[in-house]
């Protein structure tokens, strides 16, 4: 039988689980179980995609897109999967190959161009207050890419130093279509851009939702094995 965490995670705060919607979660991990049994998805659950097979984003308006880490887990039919786009272009990707394969300044890339405006008209983009605290972030970036390239994977967030809340919440966010597709939408963009710059074997990603075909057809029991278990 698949393993349902209890909520009474010792290092789960209030405002956190509140949230991320724990309570509604675990209600999805006892249903989804009930579903599937042994193979089913859980909220917050580890997969891990090959880099070089994401490739596309989710587009358009749907509850997947508003909801995001909220919607972990959640088994969803329909078309919501079938709106994509291609990820060439996107701003954060195109950023990070700028610094890291390119050799430019933070400062000169269209993302960090982006937050220093938004801190300029009052907003925290990433809880980033003032150009020292977005230095700051971009210099743990090249730190984190450094590690990943000397290492030849990323970290899972069970294995960071300071990460003490619930399976694979906050990694990059991985939604499944119906052809087992995975997909693009949500946080975690600069752990996904340097799995795709390295050309990493796999990406230790935090599932979204995912389609009930894709789980008939296999394709949660292969994204759940990572290559580094065995």
């Amino acid at each position: 039988m698949a393993h349902i965490e209890k909520l009474s995670h010792p290092y789960l705060d209030l405002k956190r689980a509140i949230e991320a919607q724990v309570i509604r979660k675990f209600a999805r991990d006892k249903w989804n179980v009930f579903r599937f049994g042994e193979d089913a998805p859980l909220s917050d659950m580890a997969i891990f995609p090959a880099s070089s097979d994401v490739t596309q984003s989710l587009a358009g308006k749907s509850i997947v897109t508003r909801r995001r880490r909220q919607i972990s887990g959640k088994v969803l039919g329909g078309n919501w999967d079938k709106e994509r786009r291609d990820l060439v272009g996107n701003t954060k990707l195109e950023s990070c190959r700028m610094r890291w394969v390119d050799g430019a300044d933070w400062e000169e890339t269209p993302q960090f161009q982006s937050m220093a405006r938004k801190i300029a008209e009052g907003e925290h983009p990433d809880d980033c207050r003032s150009l020292a605290d977005l230095r700051n972030r971009y210099a743990r970036l090249d730190i984190i890419f450094a590690e990943a390239r000397h290492r030849g994977r990323l970290l899972r967030m069970s294995e960071l130093p300071d990460y003490q809340y619930r399976r694979e919440h906050g990694a990059t966010l991985i939604h499944v279509g119906h052809d087992g597709a995975c997909l693009r939408h949500g946080g975690g963009a600069h752990r996904f851009a340097i799995a795709k710059i390295l050309e990493l074997p796999e990406i230790p990603a935090q599932l979204g939702a995912i389609h009930p075909q894709a789980i008939r057809d296999g394709h949660l029991a292969r994204l759940r094995v990572s290559r580094f278990d065995s």
